[in-house]
């Protein structure tokens, strides 16, 4: 008899667990429908789409899962330098960038007159971001927008901004929304543009009246070198360079800021090695990194952080720096 009234008792708590968890589930899906037609409205009135169309293209749209896993770990947060260094610089990538150079030297020459954007830069980003075409992203961009917009808290309101972007840079580009694939985070092309970088920066660079960062390498070149300049790339040589360190006083300039703000009068007030054909009042950033048996400090300057607005990441703008110079070393040697 007892085992008979355990049993049903287990039967009832079986009950009202299902029954909750019911309801938790039914209530996240009717905040996460009611943010959904909020964003079809906003959609209909501010930009005038048709609801119809707009509700059967963002039915179409997938969760993945494994969008929000990776983003939830990216590289830049998880890896020391030393490891992160070794996803970049590699033979196979510094000799892709000295081909990319030798065949289109023509369209990189035009865009860094025009940018004033080394070559060696431009040709490193695209080697970074997609191995310079060869990996452009294999994620549906609507898919991977609706993901991170309604189902990825932490980022939501940016991403349903992005997914706002990329439906009005595919009415104007006249792309099917429903075609183009990227990252997991949504960037698209081998210049690997967010939508809305995508529509504030991309150029024409071939004269198409299309703005093509997927297979025009004009576009994409041209692209790139705008988005730099756009964000106040100086004609200045200086972007990083290695220093020394002595004491500890100079770990109170280190913070995770990456605004170059301190001057290298402080900086050598502290510890820090200055080079000596720069003015003391020249501002600058000092970055540790840190290699498997030992720690790298370096002064990193106003250029430096004009790449981190592609990615806000140090490890990534020191990626892009170190490959850059292997390959301008690199069509050095073969150009001799």
């Amino acid at each position: 008899m007892q085992h008979k009234k355990l049993t049903v008792l287990l039967g009832i708590i079986g009950l009202i667990i299902g029954f909750t968890s019911l309801n938790a589930c039914a209530t996240k899906h009717v905040e996460a429908t009611n943010t959904y037609h909020s964003f079809i409205e906003k959609m209909v009135t501010k930009h005038q789409f048709n609801r119809d169309e707009l509700t059967a293209l963002l039915n179409d749209a997938k969760l993945q899962p494994s969008i929000i896993k990776a983003m939830s770990s990216p590289a830049e947060k998880r890896l020391e330098w030393h490891s992160y260094r070794k996803i970049f610089l590699k033979p196979d990538r510094i000799n892709g960038g000295v081909k990319f150079w030798q065949e289109h030297r023509d369209l990189l020459q035009q865009a860094s007159e025009k940018y004033g954007v080394p070559a060696e830069i431009i040709i490193a980003i695209i080697g970074v971001e997609t191995r310079y075409g060869g990996n452009t992203g294999s994620y549906k961009v609507l898919d991977a927008l609706m993901t991170l917009g309604f189902h990825f808290p932490k980022r939501a309101q940016f991403f349903k901004r992005e997914l706002e972007q990329f439906l009005l840079l595919c009415r104007e580009e006249g792309l099917n929304p429903r075609e183009p694939k990227g990252s997991y985070a949504g960037a698209m092309g081998q210049a690997q543009f967010i939508a809305s970088s995508y529509r504030a920066y991309a150029v024409d660079g071939d004269g198409d009246n299309k703005r093509d960062l997927w297979t025009s390498h004009a576009d994409i070149i041209h692209s790139i070198a705008n988005y730099f300049a756009r964000h106040g790339w100086s004609n200045s040589p200086l972007i990083t360079q290695q220093t020394a360190v002595s004491g500890d006083a100079y770990k109170t300039l280190l913070s995770s800021s990456l605004k170059p703000v301190d001057s290298l009068q402080a900086l050598k007030n502290n510890g820090v090695s200055t080079p000596p054909e720069l003015a003391l009042d020249t501002t600058v950033k000092l970055l540790e990194l840190q290699q498997s048996d030992h720690v790298e400090h370096w002064l990193s300057f106003h250029n430096f952080y004009v790449i981190t607005r592609y990615n806000h990441s140090h490890l990534y703008a020191m990626a892009v720096y170190q490959l850059s110079q292997e390959i301008k070393h690199g069509a050095q040697l073969a150009a001799d």
